[in-house]
């Protein structure tokens, strides 16, 4: 491989390495309008696969898909005051339209919640219409200063669900069962393990009771909010009169939830598995399992090998997402790059050799391992490897994030050379006190990320605040974020 070829590297400039790896991937590409991307066809497969594992969990769970306007009315967003407080320096409004000035401006949807409890204030009348489930596939725009494709940029996709229920009870159970959806789908298809817990109230979406999020450690050590969930209580429900007859037939304000996860997931994939060689995608979420690469010398061998190729994509179709890389015009070397950079979990190498011992050489992506495998059996054997990755990369990312995770007893003074240098999640106490969490984040640009839920928890619970040294309340999760 050329210099000129070569990703910067990891260890170089992160930042760079991440930017660089995610326009030669060709997952995405800049806009002519600042601050937008262009989802290219390899980064929209990835997210069309986890668009369907959502929305396959989602349509478990109760859930049912519809479809809200773009443009809200200004005044809609202004009735909630912490809400409007949170999003207005986000907000892109319209003011014309056909040719002249609006009676009301029109804010391009920065997130869902008003519009929606609007129109949900119609359908409800009865404890018998509760709990009302729906979720959208939708985009939305926020006018962000700083962009980073797919991490941050003034437009992206996303999922918004938005409940409604009869009792404070259930809308929190709804909020941790959705907290627990996102969870699942992050462990089990993006192979990236999470912390879930309870944001403070600095860190709360706007409008919301309680907010609760997955929190993923990316390669740098930074946090990542992968998926957010909030319990809303009845906030947006008084101030959209969203009534109901009670069972005992009284009146009573809905109950609310929101959760959310966006196009950000593919970042978040990019930094916790991708490699100084370019992607690693798991195989649950890309498009392409398995790549045959052909190799001949000859026009009598190219005929044979593609011929055997043929026949290897013919059984292995329905079973696993496979394409064959038929160019004349790249040597194999050439063909390897290319594919490893793309993130292929597995590389299918064909050659005159191994149709005469009746193999292909299984090379996996993750580890770069090759492997001889009988012709007889390589459907199965492809599909078992394939399992394999899945399960290895959540367990190599996972003692990744664990190696990179301090617990027990930590010096303020420490732990801001920590935040100064290599980053980490670090378990620390808490007094509960804002003004404290407040100073940290001054001082060394770390947030708490979430109050962990008990699985989370160490051993011996912190004793005291890692600021102040008084008695801690609880235990907080503390790292810099995107």
């Amino acid at each position: 491989m050329s210099d000129e070829k070569k990703l910067t590297t990891r260890a170089a400039d992160f930042s760079a390495w991440y930017n660089d790896l995610v326009l030669r991937a060709e997952l995405a590409d800049y806009s002519p309008v600042r601050g937008c991307m262009v989802i290219r066809p390899d980064g929209y497969g990835i997210w069309e696969r986890m668009q369907r594992a959502l929305d396959d969990m989602f349509k478990a769970t109760g859930h049912r898909n519809a479809y809200f306007p773009l443009f809200i009315p200004q005044s809609y967003l202004q009735r909630e005051a912490q809400h409007v407080e949170g999003f207005a320096p986000e907000t892109a409004v319209v003011t014309h339209g056909g040719g002249k000035l609006l009676e009301e401006p029109l804010v391009v949807r920065p997130t869902s919640e008003t519009i929606i409890y609007a129109m949900f204030a119609k359908w409800v009348q009865s404890y018998r219409d509760l709990p009302l489930l729906i979720n959208q596939w939708a985009n939305v725009v926020r006018w962000e200063m700083r962009t980073r494709l797919f991490l941050r940029t003034l437009e992206f996709l996303w999922q918004e669900g938005h409940t409604a229920h009869a009792t404070h009870d259930e809308a929190e159970a709804e909020a941790r069962q959705m907290l627990g959806v996102y969870r699942q789908f992050m462990e089990s298809w993006m192979a990236m393990p999470v912390v879930t817990g309870r944001k403070t109230d600095a860190e709360r979406f706007a409008g919301a009771l309680r907010t609760y999020s997955c929190e993923a450690m990316m390669q740098d050590n930074k946090a990542l909010q992968a998926g957010t969930s909030h319990n809303l209580g009845q906030n947006f429900a008084k101030v959209f009169d969203l009534k109901f007859q009670t069972e005992s037939g009284g009146t009573d304000f809905a109950w609310n939830t929101s959760w959310g996860a966006s196009t950000r997931l593919i970042g978040g994939l990019v930094m916790t598995h991708g490699d100084d060689n370019g992607l690693r995608v798991p195989p649950k979420l890309a498009p392409t399992e398995a790549v045959v690469v052909p190799i001949w010398r000859t026009d009598e061998e190219k005929s044979r090998v593609l011929g055997a190729a043929h026949a290897l994509r013919t059984e292995l179709t329905g079973r696993v997402r496979v394409h064959i890389d038929a160019r004349d015009t790249m040597k194999p070397g050439a063909k390897y790059y290319e594919w490893e950079l793309r993130g292929v979990p597995v590389r299918i190498e064909l050659g005159p050799r191994d149709l005469d011992k009746s193999q292909a050489v299984l090379v996996r992506r993750d580890t770069r391992v090759k492997q001889p495998v009988a012709l007889d059996h390589l459907a199965a054997d492809l599909e078992a490897l394939l399992i394999t990755i899945q399960d290895e990369m959540l367990t190599a990312a996972r003692k990744r994030r664990e190696e990179h995770s301090v617990r027990g007893a930590i010096t303020y003074d420490a732990f801001r050379q920590l935040m100064e240098g290599e980053g980490a999640f670090v378990y620390a106490g808490w007094c509960g006190d804002a003004a404290c969490e407040a100073a940290i984040k001054d001082d060394t640009k770390a947030t708490i990320r979430v109050l962990p839920d008990e699985e989370f928890r160490s051993p011996e619970a912190p004793r005291t605040c890692l600021k102040c040294g008084r008695p801690s309340t609880s235990e907080a999760v503390w790292a810099k974020a995107y």
